[in-house]
């Protein structure tokens, strides 16, 4: 898992205030339909998801968030971020070797909210023998080919 740091400025465009993102997370983190992350801003903690404007990454940061952590638009901040949630190269061989035997599967999983991708990961490690858990694997696997965020 690659940690990006770097510094910016807190822009804002109509109503959105946000932080432009200065390198691919395609690149930098694989290709996914969604970036989920987690990090600092300021030293103040932070997490969402990346949007995308025609090609440039951005982070959305809300008023509330920037009120409460004193930063507004225009303020140089310090920023940390990296993926949230499970990914591929942390997860057991299994399971990542499963998830990379098919891209489509795959591909959705990365997409997922990091609420769904533990929930999958959290059923198959409480599985007691390794013939449940290989099954449970093979199940996910069809699960998230067909385009199911959760069993």
């Amino acid at each position: 898992m690659s940690i990006q740091h770097f510094e910016s400025i807190i822009k804002k465009s109509g109503a959105r205030a946000f932080i432009s993102i200065p390198f691919d997370p395609n690149e930098v983190w694989g290709s996914k339909q969604r970036h989920y992350i987690t990090g600092t801003v300021n030293g103040r903690k932070v997490r969402g998801s990346l949007g995308l404007d025609e090609s440039n990454y951005f982070l959305s940061l809300g008023a509330a968030w920037r009120r409460d952590n004193k930063l507004d638009v225009g303020a140089r901040v310090d920023v940390i971020l990296s993926p949230e949630g499970p990914q591929t190269e942390s997860m057991s061989p299994d399971i990542a070797n499963s998830l990379e035997a098919n891209p489509r599967a795959k591909a959705f999983f990365q997409s997922l909210a990091t609420f769904y991708r533990r929930n999958y990961i959290k059923w198959i490690e409480s599985a007691k023998h390794s013939e449940t858990r290989s099954k449970r694997i093979v199940e996910m696997v069809k699960l998230l080919e067909a385009g199911q965020r959760e069993k």
